[in-house]
C-alpha cells in the first residue's frame, strides 16, 4: 500500500478512536485492539476502513461498523486464554479483535467462500488462535464446547437454545435479537447455573439476519 495511503489511514484511524471514546468506549484494551488490527485488510474499499459505518464484504453480508464491534466486545469482556465462540465470521475482523485480546476463537460461517477468505486473511496477519469452520451457526460448535463467551454477529429471531447449552457456567452470550428487517435489541446473557440465566438489554442495532435451524430460514 502506498505510503501516502498509509498516512491517510493512520489519520482516519486516530479520528475513529476519538469518535469511539466520545461514544462511550473507554476500555483501553478494546481501543488498543481497534488501533492495532488493520481493518483495511478486512474490507473491499480500504479508504473507508476507518469510517464508523458498516461496509459490504460480498455475498450480501457486511462488516459491522467499528462502534458495534467495540460495543459487542465490551459486553462480552473477553479475557486472555478464554475460549470464545463467534457466530458469523464474515471477513474475520471481529475474530481478529478477540484474538488480539488473547482469546482462542472458534468462528463459524455459513458461506464457504467467506470462511475460506477469512481463514487465509487471519493466517496471513498472524492470528493463529482463530479456528474457522463452515456450518449452521445457530447450532454452535458442540464439539469444542463449553465456551467462556459466545458472540453472535447477526440478528436472531430468538436466542438459540443450543448456544445457551454450549456456554460455560459463568459465561456470557452477546446477541442481537429482533425482526430481521428492523432494529434489533442487543442482549447480554450471563449463565448463572445450568438452568439459570441473567439477561440485560443494551440498546438497538441493525444486523443482517442470522440464517439457520434456530434462526431465520
Amino acid at each position: 500500500m502506498p505510503s501516502g495511503t498509509n498516512y491517510l489511514l493512520k489519520g482516519r484511524k486516530r479520528r475513529l478512536l476519538r469518535q469511539l471514546k466520545q461514544m462511550g468506549i473507554k476500555d483501553e484494551r478494546i481501543l488498543q485492539a481497534i488501533a492495532a488490527v488493520p481493518r483495511e485488510h478486512f474490507v473491499k474499499n480500504p479508504e473507508k476502513a476507518y469510517d464508523n459505518v458498516a461496509l459490504p464484504i460480498g455475498k450480501g453480508q457486511t462488516i459491522s461498523q467499528p462502534y458495534t464491534v467495540a460495543f459487542q466486545t465490551l459486553l462480552l469482556n473477553p479475557q486472555k486464554g478464554e475460549r470464545i465462540l463467534e457466530i458469523g465470521t464474515g471477513s474475520g475482523y471481529q475474530a481478529a479483535i478477540l484474538a488480539f485480546l488473547g482469546a482462542e476463537v472458534f468462528s463459524i460461517e455459513r458461506i464457504p467462500s467467506l470462511s475460506e477468505e477469512a481463514k487465509e486473511r487471519l493466517q496471513k496477519l498472524g492470528f493463529k488462535q482463530v479456528h474457522c469452520f463452515v456450518g449452521d451457526g445457530t447450532l454452535g460448535l458442540p464439539q469444542y464446547a463449553p465456551y467462556d463467551g459466545i458472540l453472535v454477529t447477526a440478528a436472531a429471531p430468538a436466542v438459540p437454545k443450543q448456544l445457551l447449552e454450549q456456554l460455560k457456567v459463568g459465561g456470557r452470550l452477546v446477541i442481537p435479537v429482533g425482526k430481521s428487517k428492523s432494529l434489533q435489541r442487543m442482549l447480554c446473557i450471563y449463565k448463572k447455573s445450568s438452568r439459570q440465566f441473567e439477561r440485560s438489554e443494551h440498546g438497538f442495532f441493525a444486523f443482517v439476519p442470522l440464517i439457520g435451524k434456530e434462526g431465520w430460514h
